[in-house]
């Protein structure tokens, strides 16, 4: 039992240190995701939503202080407790989410290492296993020496997280694990190999046929019959070849500018998902910036899943000199934990990425 309890103890501490680790390198990428399982359709705590950020900084630091509280032995009841109560919970929330089909991507190791919701339920089936086995073997969790060391490195680790997570939230992720990181071509990111596998779909159509109610199923086309039409659902019988970049488009009045523009040698991106979450005080450093790189030959466009009026108020109220397209939300969420933020590129390729704190380190 003690050796059972030793290799759990180091094997959870590790786990939960690298997750945490990696969360809180991009606390605000894992506020995100808690929004998806706040939001109407999965938990249903529309109110938890404004307090994303502040709670996904709590748990990813929570996470990392009991893997070094429970490598050390210090505070063993509380350490044990806490585990179980997290993995009781996590592992019901990624069973739900895996078998309603809720959320896609647990967030658990960020995008360093995406898991699909039954791949996320089976990790913390077996943490929960390795969890158990601390919890009912708890006595043989020896503490490590000294032990006086062990309130002042716990005390450390917290401070050194909460500067950490100050810093990726005022600048950006020391470690970009995303689809857009620096020296990506976005243009090659897009491409469908030529012979690449299509998806295939199943389509069951229900029509009410004498009175009664049949199923026909096509592979897309619509079936020929006598009868009234009621429904149709999709059933995605094998997945097709997925670019690594597949959500990105640049438009504008319905018109698609992605390949025309990302063609260009000297392009600035100004990302801003959200005009009307955007940190006003970002758009004097972002203008600063964006009329000296125009002065010199480039071309600065603004990206953003906002509307008309708030563009129009945007440029407006911040004197802005460039344009904005249209892009999904999702995609520059991705593209830059910066609202506003910076993107260089040269012929499509990512050379610069900068949060609006850091505008006046962008290279011209």
């Amino acid at each position: 039992m003690k050796i059972l309890v030793t290799i759990s103890r180091i094997f959870v501490a590790a786990l939960f240190l690298f997750s945490g680790f990696i969360k809180l390198n991009d606390p605000l990428g894992f506020s995100y995701k808690l929004q998806e399982y706040f939001g109407e359709g999965v938990l249903n705590l529309e109110f938890l939503i404004p307090f994303a950020l502040l709670i996904a900084v709590f748990l990813v630091i929570f996470e990392i202080i009991l893997g070094i509280t429970l490598l050390l032995g210090y505070l063993t009841k509380f350490t044990v407790w806490s585990l179980l109560s997290m993995i009781v919970f996590f592992t019901f929330l990624t069973f739900y989410s895996a078998y309603f089909n809720k959320v896609t991507d647990c967030g658990c190791f960020g995008d360093a290492l995406p898991l699909t919701p039954w791949e996320s339920f089976t990790k913390d089936l077996i943490l929960l296993v390795l969890i158990l086995v601390l919890f009912f073997g708890r006595k043989y969790i020896t503490p490590l020496k000294p032990l006086s060391a062990h309130k002042w490195i716990v005390f450390g680790s917290f401070t050194a997280c909460l500067a950490f997570a100050y810093y990726v939230l005022m600048h950006l992720p020391v470690f970009d694990f995303r689809a857009y990181k620096i020296g990506t071509d976005l243009l090659s990111g897009m491409e469908v190999p030529e012979g690449a596998p299509k998806a295939e779909f199943a389509y069951h159509w229900k029509f009410n046929i004498n009175g009664e109610e049949k199923i026909i199923t096509t592979s897309g086309n619509y079936p020929q019959v006598a009868g009234t039409f009621v429904s149709v659902d999709t059933e995605e019988l094998s997945e097709g070849y997925v670019p690594a970049i597949h959500d990105f488009s640049i438009e504008k009045d319905g018109i698609d500018y992605t390949v025309e523009l990302l063609k260009r040698e000297k392009l600035i991106l100004i990302v801003a998902y959200n005009l009307a979450k955007s940190e006003v005080e970002g758009f004097s450093a972002i203008k600063e910036v964006t009329d000296k790189a125009m002065a010199q030959g480039y071309s600065v466009i603004g990206l953003t899943a906002s509307g008309f009026r708030d563009i129009s108020s945007a440029r407006a109220k911040h004197n802005l000199n460039f344009f904005f397209y249209t892009t999904d939300e999702t995609a520059l969420k991705t593209i830059l934990r910066s609202n506003p933020g910076i993107v260089k590129l040269k012929y499509g390729t990512i050379l610069e990425k900068w949060h609006w704190n850091d505008a006046e380190k962008l290279s011209l």
